[in-house]
């Protein structure tokens, strides 16, 4: 697994994590089994909940990746979002991706809580793969990521009258 990417820098995987240790999301880039991944979710969170609030928000040579790579998470209320990437990553580069991608979550659900995570995994699944494909990033800018969730959310309403009249709501609350 170690070369596989050799070509660029990589997010091998991402999970938002609650304080009691629960999964609400997961997502993995990089083949593991199944058994490899409960492991890695164990592990990440038994790192990052023990850590003081006034250490740096990374851990270099991290779980089953091991050698050259990094953990880099951020506390968000009751949730830790976690990223595990290639040790060329640049810590404060991912950090401002977790800060964009909870900005994100944010706006689409007005005031994001962990029962969003779990009871709108397929939207929030959706709002990080308009940030992050196949472990690589593909927007930063939270304008640019809320005006293709939005071109999302129109497509999806089509024809429907009250999903337009819940979107034109949307948009009057935003402005």
């Amino acid at each position: 697994m170690g070369d596989q990417n050799s070509a660029g820098s990589m997010i091998k995987g991402m999970m938002i994590v609650n304080k009691m240790g629960k999964p609400r999301i997961v997502k993995f880039y990089e083949h593991l089994s199944v058994e490899k991944q409960q492991a890695m979710i164990k592990e990440v969170f038994q790192l990052i909940s023990k850590r003081s609030e006034r250490v740096c928000n990374f851990i270099e040579e991290v779980g089953v990746w091991g050698k050259d790579t990094k953990l880099v998470y951020r506390v968000y209320a009751t949730l830790y979002f976690a990223y595990i990437v290639d040790g060329s990553e640049s810590e404060l580069g991912i950090l401002d991706l977790i800060h964009v991608f909870v900005e994100s979550l944010d706006h689409v659900f007005e005031n994001v809580c962990e029962l969003d995570l779990i009871f709108h995994s397929d939207k929030v699944h959706h709002i990080l793969d308009e940030i992050v494909m196949g472990g690589m990033v593909l927007e930063t800018n939270l304008h640019d990521v809320l005006l293709a969730i939005r071109e999302q959310e129109q497509h999806e309403a089509g024809d429907s009258k009250v999903a337009q009249a819940k979107l034109k709501m949307k948009d009057r609350l935003m402005a």
